[in-house]
């Protein structure tokens, strides 16, 4: 097994203009992670994966994969990706673009075998421009895991899928991790991030501002979520009001609040002389900790 990190981006900045869409990043993946990198529309994601996989050169630093270029690892068909930029071929079935990429790769799979594992064994005949949108999310997977690859790229990999086909989708890249593969994906689904990724990477105005488990990233937002439903009208003014608030919401006689500070806020909750039912208090989700953590980030830059 090799000694060099799956992926090392060092002190790497990219800038288009005046927007620097990375900014000084630094980070490393390893072999079997399974790798979720979030972050808000213009956070520096797509070009981060284009870094990654020599579409762009860096203005500053150095990117290598299984310390090579990226070009170099590509070639030697360690890397397949998944990318939303770019098109099929049209006028060609199925079979006849997935063949193809296997073919091209230096250490490829059987196209039935990648055929199948990509659930179009069923519509292998079909022209390419006859699919529809979760179809051709389906190609494109196949077409990254069309050969032996340690590093597996994803570009919002789900968008277009079915419920059933997205559970089909992340058990099958499960298995490409189990077998040692490091597989690093890019999503808005932050469900998805939650229960796949071994590990979250969070980018906003291309700087890295966490990286850790869902847990740990949840944990670094420091709030918890508070519940509850009210009888007769509620003073929203009082509720807004409560000391350690990061969030409120009013929805019918139901509140949900998020605070840094859960057992100060309840306990002042409790003093404005209302009786809250149903009363829930909960670490955030990876969504609302997201929420919460760029948001913070943007109010530094204001």
């Amino acid at each position: 097994m090799t000694t060099h990190a799956a992926v090392t981006f060092s002190g790497v900045t990219k800038t288009y203009g005046t927007v620097r869409a990375v900014d000084d990043l630094g980070l490393e993946l390893h072999a079997g992670e399974t790798v979720a990198l979030l972050g808000p529309n213009g956070a520096g994601k797509s070009t981060t994966l284009d870094l990654l996989l020599g579409l762009r050169p860096a203005d500053t630093g150095e990117v290598r994969v299984f310390g090579t270029s990226p070009r170099e690892a590509i070639t030697a068909g360690r890397v397949g990706a998944m990318l939303q930029s770019g098109g099929l071929m049209d006028e060609v079935t199925v079979r006849e673009l997935v063949g193809l990429g296997c073919a091209l790769h230096p250490k490829p799979y059987p196209a039935d075998e990648v055929l199948a594992r990509a659930g179009l064994a069923q519509i292998a005949d079909r022209k390419v421009n006859k699919l529809s949108g979760g179809q051709e999310q389906r190609v494109r997977f196949a077409l990254a895991t069309a050969g032996d690859s340690d590093l597996i790229v994803l570009d919002e990999p789900t968008t277009g899928m079915d419920v059933s086909a997205r559970q089909a989708f992340w058990a099958t890249m499960r298995e490409q991790a189990e077998q040692g593969r490091t597989v690093l994906f890019a999503t808005h689904y932050l469900e998805e991030a939650d229960a796949i990724a071994d590990r979250v990477l969070v980018l906003h105005r291309g700087r890295l501002l966490a990286d850790g488990t869902a847990a740990e990233i949840k944990a670094k937002a420091g709030a918890r979520r508070v519940s509850f439903d009210l009888e007769g009208e509620i003073d929203e003014a009082a509720i807004k009001g409560l000391p350690f608030l990061t969030g409120v919401a009013v929805s019918g006689r139901s509140v949900r609040i998020q605070s840094t500070d859960a057992d100060a806020t309840v306990h002042a909750l409790y003093g404005l002389g209302v009786y809250p039912r149903n009363l829930e208090v909960a670490g955030l989700g990876l969504e609302q900790a997201f929420v919460a953590i760029t948001e913070a980030e943007e109010a530094k830059a204001r």
